[in-house]
């Protein structure tokens, strides 16, 4: 799987880059059929200090893109939060591959 990382209003971090190809192999190993990932890290000014560091990731896939995004207090926790719900949807997207064939 080819991953491309997209900062806004945010410095590049080899660590964090790390880190979201390590949880993003398990999809990949696991959903061979996931060609490509577009992650985005961005920060929003909010009124709690538990929500403002965000992470969106785009999965290539056949049919439709599957997308997730979350927003908490670090980015090594909304990369855990998004890429738990992308594996629910590549699940989802399974079953609809397997049902159609």
């Amino acid at each position: 799987m080819d991953i491309q990382f997209n900062y806004q209003h945010v410095s590049g971090s080899d660590e964090l880059e790390a880190y979201t190809k390590e949880k993003l192999q398990t999809i990949a190993e696991r959903y061979n059929w996931v060609t490509r990932a577009d992650v985005f890290y961005r920060t929003e000014n909010t009124a709690s200090d538990e929500t403002g560091m965000i992470t969106e990731i785009r999965l290539s896939a056949p049919g439709p893109r599957l997308f997730a995004e979350s927003s908490n207090a670090t980015f090594h926790e909304s990369v855990n939060k998004v890429v738990n719900q992308l594996k629910t949807q590549c699940e989802k997207r399974k079953a609809d591959l397997i049902s159609h064939q």
